[in-house]
């Protein structure tokens, strides 16, 4: 192991344990997002078949 090689590991070793749990609560925030972003988006796509089937008579 290079001095150059041993000097990114301790950097990369820091910015993890340093940043870590932030990135991990920043990950989390944006799949809770996307999550409730689909779940809209599903909600919204059943509201509009019902809508189109009242306009027909069908419901």
């Amino acid at each position: 192991m290079t001095i150059d090689l041993a000097g990114d590991v301790l950097i990369a070793a820091l910015a993890l344990r340093v940043f870590g749990r932030d990135a991990v609560v920043l990950l989390r925030r944006m799949a809770a997002a996307g999550v409730r972003a689909g779940i809209s988006e599903m909600r919204r796509d059943l509201n509009e078949g019902a809508d189109n089937a009242r306009e027909k008579g069908q419901a």
